[in-house]
């Protein structure tokens, strides 16, 4: 899910709610350019490159490659990433 796609999925409910967690994410992935490892490894990856923020109850997941971070998806924290 990207982050249009969320506001407009919390919008429903609330839209106070979705422009407080679009921000909050917005603002969160704006510091990974100074401090690309400050999120903790993914545990379902255990890799070091792959690494999590949470943001309210949602995960936002990136990648840190050589200096580039890219953010892979955003997900409700009660989501599993991988197929159980």
């Amino acid at each position: 899910m990207d982050v249009e796609e969320l506001a407009n999925f919390i919008e429903k409910d609330s839209l106070f709610y979705a422009q407080a967690v679009v921000t909050r994410i917005v603002r969160s992935t704006a510091k990974l350019a100074d401090f690309p490892l400050v999120g903790r490894i993914v545990p379902e990856f255990n890799q070091p490159d792959f690494r999590e923020l949470f943001v309210y109850s949602y995960r936002v997941i990136y990648q840190v490659k050589n200096e580039t971070v890219t953010v892979v998806a955003i997900i409700h924290g009660k989501r599993l990433l991988l197929p159980g």
